[in-house]
Protein backbone atom coordinates (compact mmCIF):
# COMPACT_ATOMS: atom_id res chain seq x y z
CA UNK A 1 0.00 0.00 0.00
CA UNK A 2 1.27 3.41 -0.87
CA UNK A 3 1.94 5.78 2.03
CA UNK A 4 -0.41 8.46 0.70
CA UNK A 5 -3.26 5.93 0.38
CA UNK A 6 -2.62 4.67 3.92
CA UNK A 7 -2.67 8.17 5.43
CA UNK A 8 -5.83 9.16 3.55
CA UNK A 9 -7.59 6.00 4.73
CA UNK A 10 -6.48 6.26 8.38
CA UNK A 11 -9.37 7.21 10.65
CA UNK A 12 -8.87 8.83 14.07
CA UNK A 13 -9.83 5.50 15.68
CA UNK A 14 -7.19 3.59 13.69
CA UNK A 15 -4.62 6.29 14.47
CA UNK A 16 -5.37 5.99 18.20
CA UNK A 17 -5.00 2.21 18.13
CA UNK A 18 -1.67 2.45 16.34
CA UNK A 19 -0.45 5.24 18.65
CA UNK A 20 -1.38 3.16 21.71
CA UNK A 21 0.40 0.13 20.25
CA UNK A 22 3.55 2.22 19.77
CA UNK A 23 3.31 3.57 23.34
CA UNK A 24 2.86 0.20 25.07
CA UNK A 25 4.65 -2.02 22.55
CA UNK A 26 1.67 -4.32 22.00
CA UNK A 27 -1.25 -4.60 19.61
CA UNK A 28 -4.74 -4.45 21.16
CA UNK A 29 -4.85 -8.30 21.27
CA UNK A 30 -1.65 -8.34 23.38
CA UNK A 31 0.73 -9.45 20.63
CA UNK A 32 4.06 -7.60 20.95
CA UNK A 33 5.09 -5.35 18.07
CA UNK A 34 8.15 -6.47 16.16
CA UNK A 35 10.89 -3.89 15.76
CA UNK A 36 9.88 -3.36 12.13
CA UNK A 37 6.19 -2.96 13.08
CA UNK A 38 7.10 -0.49 15.81
CA UNK A 39 9.22 1.59 13.44
CA UNK A 40 6.56 1.60 10.71
CA UNK A 41 3.76 2.34 13.18
CA UNK A 42 5.74 5.20 14.72
CA UNK A 43 6.31 6.73 11.28
CA UNK A 44 2.61 6.39 10.47
CA UNK A 45 1.68 8.07 13.78
CA UNK A 46 4.06 10.97 13.18
CA UNK A 47 2.87 11.46 9.59
CA UNK A 48 -0.78 11.33 10.66
CA UNK A 49 -0.09 13.88 13.40
CA UNK A 50 1.74 16.16 10.98
CA UNK A 51 -1.37 16.30 8.80
CA UNK A 52 -4.18 16.22 11.33
CA UNK A 53 -2.96 17.35 14.74
CA UNK A 54 -4.33 20.91 14.93
CA UNK A 55 -4.39 20.84 18.76
CA UNK A 56 -0.92 19.45 19.43
CA UNK A 57 -0.08 18.24 22.91
CA UNK A 58 3.35 18.38 24.51
CA UNK A 59 5.94 16.38 22.55
CA UNK A 60 3.74 15.54 19.56
CA UNK A 61 3.99 16.45 15.93
CA UNK A 62 1.76 19.41 15.16
CA UNK A 63 -0.05 19.99 11.90
CA UNK A 64 2.56 21.00 9.35
CA UNK A 65 5.22 18.69 10.81
CA UNK A 66 6.50 20.88 13.63
CA UNK A 67 7.24 19.16 16.94
CA UNK A 68 5.19 20.84 19.67
CA UNK A 69 6.80 21.48 23.03
CA UNK A 70 4.64 23.06 25.70
CA UNK A 71 6.02 25.12 28.52
CA UNK A 72 5.46 24.16 32.13
CA UNK A 73 2.86 26.92 32.43
CA UNK A 74 0.95 25.64 29.37
CA UNK A 75 0.97 22.08 30.71
CA UNK A 76 -0.29 23.23 34.12
CA UNK A 77 -3.09 25.17 32.43
CA UNK A 78 -4.02 22.15 30.29
CA UNK A 79 -4.21 19.95 33.38
CA UNK A 80 -6.12 22.54 35.42
CA UNK A 81 -3.30 23.12 37.90
CA UNK A 82 -2.96 26.58 39.39
CA UNK A 83 0.37 28.22 38.67
CA UNK A 84 1.73 29.17 42.08
CA UNK A 85 5.15 30.14 40.84
CA UNK A 86 7.27 31.28 43.70
CA UNK A 87 5.03 29.81 46.39
CA UNK A 88 6.56 27.46 48.89
CA UNK A 89 5.55 23.87 49.46
CA UNK A 90 6.93 23.78 53.01
CA UNK A 91 9.38 25.66 55.16
CA UNK A 92 11.34 24.11 58.05
CA UNK A 93 13.72 25.54 60.54
CA UNK A 94 17.14 23.92 60.54
CA UNK A 95 16.64 22.28 63.94
CA UNK A 96 13.26 20.77 62.95
CA UNK A 97 14.80 18.30 60.49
Amino acid sequence: MELETLLNAMTPEVYQRIATAVEIGKWPDGTPLTEQQRDSAMQAVMLYQSRNNADAEHMTVAKGGEIKFKSKTELKRDFGIEDNTGSEIARFEHNEL
